[in-house]
Order: C-alpha cells, then sequence, then structure tokens
C-alpha cells in the first residue's frame, strides 16, 4: 500500500491524524510550514517536508519527494489552515487571500498534484481518498472571521464537486468539521477565559474536543469501513 500526504502535520490536528494513519498501518508524509515537521516525523517513523501549502511550485516538489518516500501515494488529508480575527471593514486583499489560499486553494491545487499518484495506486488496487479538515464555522459562520467561514464553507463545495468527478474512477472526497478543539491554532482564543468559556458552553458535552478525536474521525473515512461514504462531512 503506498502512503497519505498529511499538510498541517507537525501539530494539532494534522499530527493527531497522521498518528492515527499510522496506527492503521499506513505510510505518511507529512507537510508544514514549521520546520519542525522534520524531527516530527521522524519520531513517527515517517517522511516529513518543510513546504509552504500556498506556494504552488514547493507543493509540486514536495508531492514527488513524498511519492519517492513512500513508493506512491494514494491519500490526502488537508489539515493545514490559518485564521485571522478580521472581520468586513478589516481584512485586505493580502490577508483574506493568506487565509482562502491555505484552508481552500492548496487542497484543490494539491489533488490536482495527486491526480496522476491516485491513478496509478487505482491501475495497482488500491482504493484512493481525500479528507479535507473544514469547520464547524463552515456551517454556521461566525462574525470575527469571514475568511475563514468563507474558505471552510467552500472546502465543503469542492469536497462535493470533487466527489462527483472523481467517484466514478474510484476515488472518495470527504470532509471532516471539527467544533471547538484544543488546538495550537485556538491556543491564543483559550488564553482568554472569557473566550475558553465561551467555547465550553457552545458545546452540547460541555468540554473542548481533542485533537486526537478529530484524527480518528478521518482515520475512519480514509479507511476500507467508509468505503461507500463520499461527497459528505463529519461533524465532530
Amino acid at each position: 500500500m503506498s502512503g497519505v500526504v498529511v499538510t498541517g502535520g507537525a501539530s494539532g490536528i494534522g499530527l493527531a491524524s497522521a498518528k492515527a494513519l499510522i496506527a492503521d498501518g499506513r505510510a505518511v508524509s507529512l507537510f508544514d510550514l514549521s520546520p519542525s515537521v522534520v524531527a516530527v516525523a521522524e519520531l513517527l517513523g515517517a517522511h516529513g517536508v518543510v513546504v509552504d501549502v500556498s506556494d504552488t511550485d514547493s507543493m509540486a516538489t514536495a508531492v514527488e519527494q513524498a511519492a519517492a518516500a513512500m513508493d506512491g501515494i494514494d491519500g490526502l488529508v488537508h489539515a493545514a489552515g490559518r485564521v485571522l480575527p478580521e472581520p468586513v471593514g478589516m481584512f485586505t486583499i493580502e490577508s483574506w487571500d493568506a487565509v482562502v489560499d491555505v484552508n481552500l486553494r492548496a487542497q484543490a491545487l494539491l489533488s490536482q498534484l495527486l491526480l496522476p499518484h491516485f491513478e496509478k495506486a487505482l491501475a495497482a488496487g488500491a482504493a484512493p481518498a481525500i479528507v479535507g479538515i473544514s469547520s464547524i464555522e463552515g456551517l454556521v459562520g461566525n462574525p470575527f472571521i469571514p475568511a475563514y467561514c468563507a474558505s471552510k464553507a467552500g472546502l465543503l463545495g469542492l469536497t462535493r464537486s470533487m466527489a462527483g468527478q472523481l467517484g466514478p474512477l474510484g476515488i472518495r472526497v470527504n470532509a471532516v468539521c471539527p467544533g471547538f478543539i484544543d488546538t495550537p491554532m485556538l491556543a491564543d482564543a483559550l488564553a482568554v477565559p472569557e473566550v475558553k468559556s465561551a467555547f465550553v458552553s457552545a458545546a452540547p458535552l460541555g468540554r473542548l474536543g481533542q485533537p486526537e478525536e478529530i484524527g480518528a474521525a478521518v482515520a475512519f473515512l480514509m479507511s476500507p469501513k467508509a468505503s461507500f461514504i463520499t461527497g459528505t462531512q463529519i461533524v465532530v
């Protein structure tokens, strides 16, 4: 079996997803902007690449490196993400693009780069799959982070579109919509007691989610157990 590319793999949901996939016996290549990804990957017995997923040329090189390291690629988990608290009236073109490029554009372009590798995997009898990390904010919205909400809602549209196109080939495409999860991305917000309390109060279970709980959902959707699930999302 060839391997899975996991973006944002150095920490948070990406790292938790990678660990869950490795526990399922999958080879994994971690993509991350942080130089720490190489050491993190080494600890997991995985492959790691320092790459900016908003840089198309760098991603193309990273994909080829990952394919060589794992003897092929048959999966993608796009967990790299960015959020900026800039409501309408405050954001700039540059800051809007910075969020959308990482959260949405990167999955589309990376999927395109990976398609030839998926086709090779299909010819070898594999069942390629893609899971994008969307967000509860892509479903309900948040007045303070419009670029983030738009990008995560857009990722759900991309999921349905790609599932329709790639399904006849045997490639599944799904998304996971995390709620409020205790990750580095939320660290600044969680450092404010009132904000943390609001997040906890909004959760039906009365607590924050853990990255491992998202990783479990990702691993399920990437596995044969989800072989007839495509074009949809799981809210966790």
